[in-house]
């Protein structure tokens, strides 16, 4: 079977279809290509760190998808036969393979998450990490233009698969970190935390990082991996993934819920009267709870948080930047600033991506968890819940995402001309103002009279669509931004607006 290399990339990561099951979805992502992937990671990783190839120590991890054994499998058999020792974590979290580079005792050289987040079960990828962090783009890029082209006598043995538990190292360093936070040897004692973990590799978080530290968590759901994913689609941003957390809240009255992905690199919240800490709101609370310590910090958001978030931001004393979609992208611009002097201690997507400066600019679920229980942990002796941190937090009344297809060949370019013809029109129209610190699309604010809200439209980088946000501060806003919108986007006959159209 040939296989087109190029085509598995997705941003930073590898992904494609590892199993068959969907129909019109066949694998292009066999046991065969993840090896070669691998040799490939393994030879880059060589050049870059200036060792040899048999001097390597590569771990690997996976999450609970069914093809992640085989994957695996294949992935530590091909590097071994290269001489490459590889470290065998098993069930991890992506986080945590990156974590295993830089925790004292084992600071592997490089490492491979088997991973395709939240996708259906058929899906999975690759994702790589040094010590720097995950890759770019560009790494991706490069590593799969060598696959075809990969030199002879790479298979000369003399490598090792050696097993590891990594993860209980990784739970002490969480456990470690809410017993310094909080104080006392069980200072979750009297606390219940519900964790619905999706089926996914999150459930240690409640066995292993909670339940020792004295935390109640029965009443927790789908802490056991199953790569079939039987309960639900396992996404903090998914609203029924959403609904069984704060179900299992409520039921079980429960002081807080946490909800992870798959391989725990996102979560989101849900509080003791159920409701959620997801999207704008999570990202008020952790900056909150960071701005106690970082007043004046930056905080870099993708480019679809609301206005009422900016404000919150700017009131506990924080500088709300705005950027694009893409965590990968805003982690780097958090990084970017810090280079630069400007101190950012956050960089969140409304994803539930959230990276933090104090924790290697890695985007952590089970960190960002440790971050909310210990903060849960002290407010408690206060008589107070973590949603008491963002009681001033201004929300929109009214909300929508739309997604609107295109239509024909090269939609970049056509989006692209959309997005210049809106920009030139918006400028000329009363009530409408153009955002000038917009890094994506274009960003339309309106006045009281025109819908009082404002628009994102931007074209997505990999996909022929072209996402449109809204958000009003009035009842009936939404709709009157949208007709706006709408009247000026049918005039473009590759655009299906039937989305929009109610």
């Amino acid at each position: 079977m040939s296989i087109d290399y190029k085509k598995l990339q997705n941003g930073s990561d590898v992904r494609g279809i590892a199993l068959e099951g969907i129909e019109g979805q066949h694998v292009n992502l066999t046991n065969e290509a993840a090896a070669t992937i691998a040799k490939s990671f393994a030879l880059w990783l060589s050049e870059k760190q200036n060792k040899p190839v048999d001097g390597l120590l590569i771990a690997v991890g996976r999450d609970s998808r069914i093809s992640g054994p085989a994957l695996s499998q294949a992935v530590m058999t091909a590097m071994c036969e290269m001489g490459v020792s590889v470290i065998d974590c098993g069930m991890a979290t992506t986080p945590a393979m990156f974590m295993s580079l830089v925790t004292p005792g084992f600071e592997y050289d490089g490492s491979i998450m088997i991973t395709a987040s939240h996708l259906p079960f058929n899906r999975n990828g690759l994702k790589f990490f040094v010590r720097t962090g995950g890759l770019d783009k560009g790494d991706i890029t490069e590593i799969l233009s060598t696959c075809e082209g990969l030199p002879d006598g790479l298979d000369a043995g003399g490598g090792s698969i050696t097993k590891v538990d990594f993860m209980e190292s990784y739970a002490e360093h969480f456990r470690n970190k809410i017993t310094s936070g909080v104080g006392g040897e069980r200072p979750l004692e009297g606390l219940k935390i519900v964790v619905d973990a999706g089926n996914g590799a999150g459930g240690f978080f409640a066995t292993k990082v909670l339940a020792p530290l004295g935390a109640d968590i029965n009443g927790s759901l789908f802490l056991d991996p199953d790569g079939t994913f039987p309960n639900h689609i396992p996404n903090p941003e998914d609203k029924v993934a959403m609904s069984f957390i704060q179900k299992a809240v409520i039921d079980s009255k429960a002081d807080l819920g946490l909800i992870f992905d798959t391989d725990v690199d996102r979560a989101a919240a849900v509080d003791s009267d159920g409701s959620e800490f997801n999207r704008n709101r999570l990202i008020a609370l952790i900056s909150a709870i960071i701005l106690q310590q970082h007043k004046g910090t930056y905080i870099v958001t993708d480019s679809v948080t609301s206005t009422g978030l900016a404000d919150f931001i700017k009131e506990k004393g924080g500088v709300h930047l705005r950027f694009k979609r893409g965590y990968k992208n805003v982690i780097n611009k958090g990084i970017e600033l810090n280079k630069a002097g400007t101190d950012c201690q956050i960089m969140i997507e409304t994803s539930g991506h959230a990276a933090l400066k104090e924790n290697y600019f890695l985007d952590d679920g089970a960190y960002l968890a440790v971050k909310l229980v210990i903060e849960l942990a002290k407010l408690r002796k206060q008589g107070k819940t973590l949603g008491s941190l963002i009681d001033s937090l201004a929300e929109p009344v009214e909300s929508a995402e739309y997604r609107l297809n295109i239509s024909g060949e090269d939609f970049g370019a056509y989006g692209a001309k959309v997005v210049k013809e809106l920009t030139e029109y918006s400028a000329k129209q009363t009530g409408w103002t153009v955002a000038d610190d917009n890094y994506e699309g274009i960003r339309v604010y309106f006045d009281r009279d025109n819908g009082d809200g404002w628009f994102l439209l931007r074209v997505s980088l990999h996909d022929p669509v072209i996402p449109v946000n809204i958000e009003s501060d009035s009842a009936g806003g939404e709709n009157i931004i949208r007709e706006k919108l709408y009247a000026f986007l049918k005039g473009y006959d590759r655009l299906d607006l039937s989305a929009m159209e109610k």
